[in-house]
């Protein structure tokens, strides 16, 4: 089984990070069971300083360069992986997909309504390409902004109302849809370096959020155990 990781600056990461793709992959050698592999067109992560996707400092050198595989982008969305997202299932052969996106287009793109539409083709165009594909897509978590911003937590909040409905009205058993739960106990103070991305407690979470979804509903590798950093 191939899988893939789409996203934004909370997937791909910065220099530096573990990424909750790590802890994805720890969980994966130590549940799956089967042979499996980690598939997408990028490896990196982001680095500040070159404002560029260009860093391989990851936090851990046992992060093999084939696990590191990857669709994910500092400041893309669902905007910007929609039409992405066929030409790379099929390259890469992506059964599944493990999605996190919408905070950015909700921020600086696309309103909710835009943004769900946006998800409805990412994938429409997944399907195209793979008949069969899986994926598991997690609701967006509101960040620092939506404590002072209203009107943008209500398009968070909005947004996690379409994207439900949207796998209501699209799993099919050919291409199963799964919406992750909300990562259990996540707090922006504590689980993230900035209010929006993750520390090492939010990547074992938001891995967590994933993990659990597949075990529970597709029974695909075991219940979720952090592992130590």
């Amino acid at each position: 089984m191939r899988f893939m990781f789409v996203g934004d600056s909370m997937t791909i990461g910065r220099a530096g990070d573990y990424t909750w793709r790590y802890r994805m992959w720890q969980h994966l050698n130590r549940s799956f069971g089967g042979p499996y592999a980690i598939v997408g067109p990028r490896t990196e992560l982001y680095d500040t300083a070159a404002d560029a996707p260009v860093s391989a400092d990851y936090a851990r050198p046992d992060f093999p360069p084939n696990a590191r595989r990857h669709l994910a982008g500092w400041g893309e969305g669902w905007l910007h992986m929609a039409p992405l997202i066929g030409p790379t299932v099929t390259a890469a052969k992506a059964d599944v997909l493990l999605v996190s996106l919408g905070l950015i287009d909700l921020g600086f793109y696309t309103n909710s309504t835009q943004t769900a539409a946006n998800a409805r083709r990412f994938i429409a165009a997944a399907r195209d390409a793979n008949p069969h594909v899986r994926a598991v897509l997690l609701p967006v978590v509101p960040n620092i902004r939506a404590l002072a911003d209203d009107p943008f937590a209500a398009e968070c909040d909005r947004f996690n109302e379409l994207l439900a409905k949207a796998v209501a009205d699209l799993d099919t058993a050919a291409s199963p849809l799964l919406l992750a739960s909300a990562p259990y106990g996540y707090d922006i103070h504590t689980d993230t370096y900035d209010g929006t991305h993750p520390g090492p407690t939010g990547e074992h979470k938001l891995a967590a959020a994933f993990a659990e979804a597949m075990h529970q509903a597709w029974g695909l590798g075991g219940p979720y155990e952090r592992a130590a950093d």
